[in-house]
């Protein structure tokens, strides 16, 4: 399939999913070809019209060489200069569908003419797109002001291809794409995580017995926001049925059992404040300058230096989603010592099936399994840090002076992502091990296909053997769920 674009407004993160992560085509419509040349010819002429025309990187000099003056010889020189010299991160590259993401969201500032680039570009663009290869972009040392770092990265070859025209080099380095495009990915994966969560908890609730008026829907709306309603309205539906051959448990279940809807609420928030950002990002106009043509601005146009290439949205609300995935960590080490400390469940303590806790060396294998959801919890908080402007100028001589945060939180976002898919790869396996020594058969039906594959991964428990490659094995296969999209992944999101 062949998406078209004709506005900005069209790169929403539906389309990010499509053509980034599907992998499908993208072209812009003839009509607003038309258009972007009409705009690219009316900048042109604000240049080579307008007396009192002050245009970043095209006739004043970029970055420290701001204040030299420039003859015409210069400024065409600035022209055809290639984007190389601050490609200078390395290392492990971004997944190609983030990297797709950032091409795609590069369209933003070229559809409607405010950062002045040719028609040629944009069909360049959608040219990497659609045929490729696409470039590596590090991940690490992205310790740059707006995108240069990134951006100069990921534009090399392409710039290498062309002869540059005035404002086509600052057309591809400039804005900040790049972090619309990592918002939006941490936004999607954000959501296919926390749909993996609803369920391997609601298995955990389920497998513990937990009185069903702990999450009746009610609740939430007593509560208030959409983000609570929706959360104890999905955990609802994949209970339905939970009690059915078995007594319902006659008393209140611990708190960490109790608040699961609560702390799921927290978490659609982060993932809904994290999509309302990315769209907005994914659409803005953040070129340096933007210009506006002469229909808004008289004359032959204005052209506004800005700092729209710092996106300041972007790491609040991708840190946002790591603390939600820290805390959904702690849900689920108290789900899991829950089930294992017969004094709280009722069940054999340790979910020891068919043999006294003297008969291993004193937990069974089962019963080591919260130790391993503490070390994966706590890697999961050392990552869930707040990310902050980096203080430190790198500039040296003073331009350059404030460090873009989106990057140095996406990675942390990630991390803190996959610690959690770990944990709750732990607890699906406690869960039917409790269903197992409890002789439980009937489960809500939106669940049987995960405690199947569950088994399939890590078989129940009869004696002590190593659990450990199987746990890895079921948390690559639940991470392989959440990538399904993602038409170059191995399904581990790389």
């Amino acid at each position: 399939m062949t998406h078209f674009l004709t506005s900005r407004h069209d790169i929403t993160l539906n389309l990010v999913r499509d053509v980034a992560w599907r992998g499908e085509a993208l072209a812009v419509a003839d009509v607003t070809l038309d258009d972007i040349d009409k705009q690219r010819e009316a900048f042109l002429a604000f240049v080579r019209c307008d007396s009192d025309a002050r245009v970043y990187g095209v006739n004043q000099g970029q970055g420290e060489m701001i204040a030299e003056a420039m003859d015409e010889a210069d400024r065409e020189r600035l022209a055809r200069l290639k984007p190389l010299a601050a490609a200078v991160p390395f290392g492990e590259p971004y997944p190609e569908r983030v990297v797709r993401a950032m091409v795609l969201a590069r369209f933003a500032n070229l559809l409607e003419g405010h950062g002045t680039g040719s028609v040629r570009l944009v069909q360049a663009l959608a040219a990497m797109l659609n045929e490729g290869p696409l470039p590596k972009v590090p991940q690490k040392g992205q310790g740059g002001p707006g995108e240069i770092l990134v951006l100069y990265t990921l534009f090399a070859d392409l710039a290498q291809s062309l002869d540059l025209e005035p404002g086509e080099r600052g057309a591809l380095i400039n804005g900040a794409p790049a972090a619309a495009a990592v918002l939006a990915d941490a936004a999607l994966v954000g959501e296919r995580r926390l749909a993996l969560a609803e369920r391997v908890l609601a298995l955990a609730i389920v497998a513990f017995n937990a009185p069903a008026e702990h999450y009746e829907p009610v609740v939430g709306t007593l509560l208030g926001g959409a983000h609570n309603e929706t959360a104890f309205n999905n955990l609802a539906a994949l209970l339905d049925g939970m009690t059915n051959g078995v007594a319902a448990r006659d008393h209140q279940a611990p708190v960490g059992y109790r608040i699961v809807p609560h702390v799921l609420g927290q978490a659609h928030a982060a993932v809904e404040q994290a999509h309302l950002m990315a769209t907005q990002s994914l659409s803005a106009v953040t070129h340096n300058p933007i210009y506006l043509a002469p229909e808004a601005a008289g004359g032959y146009g204005r052209s506004l230096s800005t700092g729209g290439y710092h996106n300041a949205v972007a790491a609040p609300a991708m840190d946002q989603i790591a603390g939600a995935c820290a805390d959904l960590c702690l849900v689920c080490l108290r789900l899991c010592v829950g089930l294992l400390n017969g004094r709280v469940s009722g069940y054999p303590d340790f979910l020891l099936s068919g043999r006294k806790a003297g008969e291993s060396d004193g937990h069974g294998a089962v019963g080591y399994l919260p130790m391993a959801i503490t070390g994966f919890m706590e890697e999961a908080r050392a990552a869930a840090t707040r990310t902050f402007i980096p203080a430190s100028d790198a500039s040296v001589f003073g331009q350059d002076d404030v460090t873009a945060p989106a990057f140095l939180a996406w990675p942390k976002t990630m991390a803190a992502g996959a610690s959690m898919e770990a944990c709750l790869a732990v607890t699906a396996v406690a869960a039917s091990q409790a269903l197992h020594v409890t002789g439980r058969t009937q489960i809500p039906a939106p669940l049987t296909g995960l405690l199947d594959d569950v088994r399939h991964h890590v078989r129940t428990v009869e004696g002590d053997r190593v659990l450990g490659p199987d746990l890895g094995a079921l948390t690559n296969h639940l991470r392989a769920g959440v990538f399904t999209d993602d038409h170059n992944s191995d399904g581990s999101g790389r």
